[in-house]
């Protein structure tokens, strides 16, 4: 059921059913073409750095919560239309054979003023793995239309 600012408010949550296990060659790759970082690529380089082994890039983990949020529980109308980040963090590291799913409460409803037809929702989303440890928490805003009046 697609979601119109007028069905949103602060205090709902959305849990996404959906996992994605992250590989090892998944990392690697995602690290070579956006975040070559030798703690991404090697594990020699991330045994010794502060991750003491193989971590995925925090954008790796940012593409993969985007991903888990299209087709998790929150569905605005429109889509999810980021408008910025209040809040982006990565408490721990995801590590190969992570399996990720995210959680979502709405914190804010705001129509907005210029733009009758639509609104924001501020979205806390907090990216778990396996064990249920967080491993990205953002605050986000939404931008969702309103339903139209006949």
């Amino acid at each position: 059921m697609l979601l119109y600012l007028d069905d949103i408010a602060p205090g709902q949550r959305f849990n996404g059913a959906t996992r994605i296990r992250i590989g090892e060659e998944r990392i690697k790759t995602f690290a070579a073409e956006f975040d070559p970082q030798p703690f991404h690529l090697d594990e020699g380089a991330a045994e010794a750095s502060i991750f003491r082994g193989l971590a995925a890039s925090g954008w790796h983990t940012a593409a993969v919560t985007m991903r888990l949020l299209v087709e998790g529980g929150f569905k605005p109308a429109g889509g999810i239309v980021g408008a910025g980040f209040d809040e982006l963090r990565w408490p721990r590291p995801v590590r190969p054979g992570d399996e990720l799913r995210v959680e979502s409460e709405v914190l804010e409803v705001r129509p907005s003023k210029s733009r009758p037809d639509q609104g924001l929702v501020k979205l806390r989303t907090t990216t778990l793995n396996q064990d249920g440890e967080a491993v990205q928490i953002s605050v986000g805003n939404v931008v969702v239309p309103r339903r139209r009046k006949l």
